[in-house]
């Protein structure tokens, strides 16, 4: 739990209008490398959200990586990765764990990545004038790193 409420926190200050965002938005950080989010939903105590950077790639226009779907629980004030795409990294145990330590796996990732997203002065304003376009999935060619992390 304390992994999810400090990824909470990190967010906040990446997106500090969280609860009034809609849309897709692009953040520039000062390596020039765009943070794309998409808001998929604003309900009054959650919002579920999709955060990425689009790498060239070959044989595909764009490439998402890592690319993250995220519950945001307000009341809570904790993040919960729902599903974590990534062909540059294994983030998961291949089965070797249990599905609460992949779990944590997955928040631990994306502790580290939204630490660098701050490192690198990512924020998404306010003013509804940076909406954009985000493009869509393409499928990998460098071997995707799948996790679904929906509890049944």
């Amino acid at each position: 739990m304390g992994l999810c409420e400090e990824n909470y926190e990190v967010l906040l200050r990446i997106l500090p209008d969280l609860k009034g965002l809609t849309g897709s938005r692009v953040a520039s950080a000062t390596d020039g490398l765009h943070l794309h989010l998409d808001v998929l939903d604003q309900a009054p105590y959650t919002t579920l959200l999709r955060l990425t950077h689009y790498f060239p790639a070959r044989h595909v226009d764009v490439q998402p990586e890592p690319d993250a779907y995220l519950r945001v629980y307000h009341d809570a004030q904790q993040v919960e990765v729902l599903s974590l795409h990534s062909g540059a990294r294994a983030i998961l145990s291949a089965g070797r764990c249990s599905a609460l330590q992949d779990k944590w796996r997955a928040n631990l990732f994306l502790a580290k990545w939204l630490r660098y997203c701050r490192q690198q002065r990512y924020v998404f304003p306010a003013d509804r004038s940076s909406r954009t376009a985000v493009p869509d999935r393409e499928p990998s060619m460098l071997g995707e790193v799948s996790v679904d992390l929906a509890v049944r």
